[in-house]
């Protein structure tokens, strides 16, 4: 009997105008979006492919270590994910410095340039918003006379004459609309994967086909709850008119105003003066580094009357080699030479003997950089998690209160697009930070010839540690979009319960 009734109501709902144009709607305009994304992946790693060759080769033009400042780059690939749910893949900086005065963050990243800027218009529509979007208004307009419209055209009353459960009815509806409601997510979905893995930029991994299948899953229960909520609606109601009504109000509502509402309300919210303080604290840490390092300079009998304005002691290049000695008519560059070491070059025999203190200031000056460095990031963490962090889980959390968070949450989370996943990154970029200044610490180069002169050997930036980044495995991304995923099945079994204990003690 089970069978009987899903037969007939799957073939009733394949045999409606809305199923074929919910076929076509959603085919065309996954398709559509996957050509324009699939462009503007391409695009992305070509900018990111250049912008690494690019800090390649002109950190090795340099021949002495100070040079790395600006150069040393860590780089974050396009993930080929990103064309399912967009994310934060585009909207976070994808390019960062790596040097010993600054703690790289996600909010210190700069972006590759766009060879075609205009091609962004069309980029903000992914699959996953296709899906929130069509597929749930497409579920609530099977099921909005799901039971309102047989009861209003008499059939429900025809068909319970016959020894038939009420469960099995809802049941029956519930499969038969599910399944086609499937078809043309996974259609589209299929042609979007064919037309990826015909692209020459992009590798699916065996990983990357499993994140695409909790996609899947989780695109099913977000339309199943979709579905489910018309279904509540169409037993409440006795007139097709009015659950319609209701379905389009609900839609809006929880697709459209709620989530804008919610990141409009967080965007605006007052934030405690936090990055004051901590601007405040940094900047007095920095004046107490400075005071030290002109204390240094003045304690010594060299370098002393080079810290003093309007004197023309210092290091000056002349026919490529630098003389330590005084000069009227030439300023002098000992100070900005000190502190970035930008003027490398053969060193005169007569200056030689001062090199010593050069390599000593050196020493003295980058370590207590790094040290103060440390000392501020104490202070810069916890003021970056309270201005933008904090802000940002408040968000997710009142998002999940509609389906359409709970959905882009998850979808996120599998493609690897969300914050946790573009943090990883960051947190890359912080141990390669890390790993770089023991390399520096255990060769000694701070207090190098090699960081500021390149007469006795130069950089040798082969030997320097390479950044490298993997994107988390399906593993880590499962576990993240895991408790959506709950959240998305316990609604729907609650969901379904409360429309079977309605429709039980209904009266057709």
């Amino acid at each position: 009997m089970l069978l009987t009734l899903i037969r007939r109501e799957l073939l009733d709902n394949l045999m409606t105008f809305r199923f074929a144009a919910a076929v076509f709607i959603t085919l065309l305009l996954v398709v559509a979006n996957t050509v324009v994304l699939l462009k503007d992946y391409e695009q992305r790693l070509t900018a990111y492919n250049t912008a690494t060759q690019e800090s390649y080769q002109r950190l090795r033009e340099e021949k002495t270590y100070s040079y790395y400042i600006g150069k040393l780059v860590a780089h974050r690939p396009p993930n080929p994910l990103s064309i399912f749910n967009l994310g934060l893949d585009k909207q976070v900086g994808n390019k960062i410095n790596v040097y010993h005065g600054f703690v790289p963050t996600i909010w210190d990243a700069e972006k590759h340039r766009s060879d075609n800027p205009f091609l962004n218009l069309f980029t903000s529509i992914d699959i996953a918003l296709v899906f929130q979007g069509i597929l749930s208004l497409l579920a609530l307009i099977f099921a909005y006379d799901a039971l309102a419209g047989e009861r209003e055209r008499g059939t429900l009353r025809l068909v319970l004459t016959h020894p038939i459960r009420r469960g099995y009815i809802l049941f029956a509806k519930y499969i038969s609309a599910m399944l086609c409601l499937l078809v043309p997510l996974l259609i589209s979905l299929l042609l979007s994967i064919v037309l990826l893995t015909t692209s020459t930029t992009i590798f699916l991994s065996t990983n990357d086909f499993l994140r695409l299948g909790g996609i899947v899953l989780t695109s099913l229960l977000y339309v199943s709850l979709f579905y489910l909520i018309g279904m509540w609606i169409s037993a409440m109601t006795r007139r097709t008119s009015t659950a319609l009504m209701l379905c389009m109000f609900v839609w809006g509502f929880l697709v459209l105003v709620y989530p804008n509402l919610i990141l409009t309300a967080v965007e605006i919210t007052p934030q405690p003066d936090t990055q004051a303080s901590a601007y405040n604290q940094i900047k007095q840490m920095w004046e107490e580094f400075d005071r030290e390092n002109k204390q240094l300079l003045r304690n010594d009998p060299v370098l002393g009357p080079l810290s003093r304005d309007g004197e023309g002691w210092g290091f000056y290049v002349e026919g490529g080699e630098y003389t330590f000695g005084m000069s009227e008519d030439k300023p002098s560059i000992l100070l900005y030479f000190f502190q970035t070491g930008f003027y490398a070059g053969k060193i005169g025999a007569e200056s030689e003997p001062q090199v010593p203190r050069l390599q000593n200031y050196y020493r003295f000056y980058n370590r207590e950089t790094v040290n103060t460095v440390q000392r501020t990031w104490l202070v810069r963490e916890p003021a970056l998690e309270a201005i933008y962090i904090h802000p940002a889980n408040l968000g997710r959390t009142l998002l999940k209160f509609s389906p359409a968070g709970l959905y882009d949450a998850a979808t996120e989370a599998w493609a690897g697009t969300n914050l946790e996943d573009i943090q990883d990154f960051f947190n890359a970029v912080q141990r390669y930070r890390r790993a770089v200044l023991d390399y520096f610490d255990d060769e000694k180069i701070f207090e190098s010839r090699q960081w500021f002169a390149a007469d006795h050997g130069t950089a040798d930036w082969d030997a320097l540690p390479q950044f490298s980044f993997q994107r988390s495995g399906v593993d880590v991304n499962a576990k993240r979009a895991l408790p959506d995923l709950f959240l998305l099945l316990m609604t729907n079994l609650i969901l379904f319960t409360v429309i079977f204990l309605i429709f039980v003690r209904s009266e057709v």
